[in-house]
């Protein structure tokens, strides 16, 4: 399979050596300066770039008829927009806030703990998420995620990164140097505390999944996510 790589930071270029490992070849490797030049040789495209960049990466991609998939956060008011594009060319689109098989696990679970939750008013939920200082977006993508599936299952209505409202999801968003991303999801009582937790030790579980996702997505139309690529 022929890659475009539309972002080539950190995370890009760990993107790059997992995919020559599976055997795949890179035809464009995107800085935000550069152009599209290559877009057209590529049978997929991994979108990890900065909020900015996301929207006209993607849709670079479904104009040219090249399957995409982004890992981007920041961007997500104009997700609605994307996938309004892709159905409209007959295109094929995957966002995932992560990508990493452990933290689609870790979706899972949250969801499945808030429904169990969602009876018990004496517990107030929070959440933390740390980063590394590279990180452009607070809260991010994942915490967005698992405040979403809290707020499907519960009396919130939405997620707060200060000074919550007693309907709002408390998210402290920290930024330390060298933190992959670790993320805690925390119901808190007078008698006691319930905590699930997840920690990225490296970037190899985000790329690996973005790299999957593309050859999953190779030969479909449609709007997908990572429950789809993962049967979840």
């Amino acid at each position: 399979m022929k890659i475009a790589l539309l972002g080539y930071g950190k995370m890009g270029k760990v993107i790059e050596r997992i995919a020559l490992e599976r055997g795949h070849e890179i035809v464009l490797r995107k800085r935000s300066s550069d152009t599209f030049e290559g877009l057209n040789d590529a049978d997929a495209a991994i979108d990890f770039s900065v909020p900015d960049a996301a929207v006209g990466n993607i849709a670079a991609c479904l104009n040219s008829d090249i399957p995409v998939v982004s890992g981007t956060t920041g961007w997500l008011e104009h997700y609605h927009e994307m996938a309004q594009l892709c159905e409209e060319k007959n295109g094929a689109f995957i966002y995932g806030s992560n990508f990493s098989l452990g933290v689609n696990i870790f979706f899972e679970l949250n969801a499945h703990l808030a429904k169990m939750m969602g009876t018990l008013k004496q517990y107030r939920v929070s959440m933390e998420e740390v980063h590394h200082t590279q990180k452009l977006d607070a809260p991010s993508g994942t915490a967005i995620t698992l405040a979403k599936d809290i707020i499907a299952h519960s009396d919130y209505s939405s997620w707060a990164i200060g000074n919550p409202k007693e309907d709002e999801i408390f998210i402290d968003a920290k930024r330390i140097e060298g933190v992959p991303g670790t993320h805690t999801v925390t119901y808190d009582s007078d008698v006691d505390s319930i905590e699930i937790k997840h920690t990225a030790h490296s970037r190899e579980g985000f790329a690996l999944g973005a790299v999957v996702a593309a050859e999953w997505l190779m030969g479909k139309k449609g709007v997908y996510s990572m429950k789809d690529v993962l049967g979840l």
